[in-house]
């Protein structure tokens, strides 16, 4: 039997850590994509107060992997 995958790429946003960002990028995936099997983290960026220097917002680019379905 053959398994196709498909892979679409998201970028979550978090204001607390690029896990929190990926996992935002998947929670949002799931309201419309069936068999999340998994996922590739590609870039991890963020956003600098220029004032302070601390990171204000991470932003982590994924791929995630999902099973096409059948008929």
């Amino acid at each position: 039997m053959t398994h196709v995958a498909k892979v679409v790429e998201l970028i979550g946003n978090s204001d607390k850590g690029w896990e929190d960002g990926a996992q935002a990028a998947v929670d949002e995936a799931r309201k419309t994509i069936h068999g999340i099997t998994g996922i590739e983290v590609t870039d991890m960026t963020g956003k600098i107060d220029p004032n302070t220097g601390k990171i204000t917002e991470y932003h982590t680019t994924v791929k995630i992997a999902f099973g096409v379905e059948h008929t």
